[in-house]
């Protein structure tokens, strides 16, 4: 029941950089502005969610006990971490490029790329590991590690849907960046 609300929130906050397809991607500028673009958005959905999952997980772990305050305690410590990443990356996309040439552009691209598959591969071995959790903490009576491992299971299903959204833009951009550079 909670994934479609959360492909729902990301698919909703995804289309907000829609708006960037209709200019006119005549330039270097356009390619490079519209990953930077992607980057901040991505880290907007990213600090919501961390936000969310930091209010909702403190107020929860205080007012619950056994595997729920367990799930509650985990969303808040892992967003902890996702919104110092979500900080740093905005952070870093609004940097912006000091230097704008085609193979300068391309390497950029080319790495948030590799970044989100990379980060796509954690996302499954944390689902793994959250499988993991729960089945060792029904064998042994362990409440807190199948919350623990419920919430790991949310998170990593998050994170797996957010960077393969974000890296299906990027990648199409990439695509776009390429097919720019041939009809040049």
């Amino acid at each position: 029941m909670i994934f479609p609300v959360i492909a729902s929130f990301i698919l909703f906050l995804s289309s907000l950089t829609m708006p960037v397809f209709a200019l006119d991607p005549v330039s270097l500028e356009f390619f490079d502005f519209t990953r930077l673009a992607y980057n901040r958005q991505g880290m907007y959905v990213l600090g919501s969610w961390a936000l969310l999952n930091l209010c909702v997980g403190a107020v929860g772990a205080f007012k619950s006990k056994g595997q729920i305050q367990a799930f509650h305690q985990m969303n808040a410590y892992w967003n902890l971490v996702n919104l110092g990443i979500a900080g740093f990356g905005f952070w870093q996309a609004r940097q912006g490029s000091l230097v704008i040439n085609f193979w300068e552009i391309l390497k950029s691209q080319q790495q948030i790329e590799k970044v989100l598959l990379f980060n796509a591969a954690l996302d499954l071995a944390y689902l793994s590991f959250g499988f993991f959790l729960i089945e060792r903490g029904r064998r042994l009576v362990k409440d807190n590690w199948i919350g623990f491992g419920k919430s790991i299971l949310l998170q990593g299903a998050f994170l797996l849907l957010f960077d393969a959204i974000l890296y299906g833009f990027q990648h199409q951009l990439g695509i776009e960046l390429l097919d720019w550079a041939k009809s040049m």
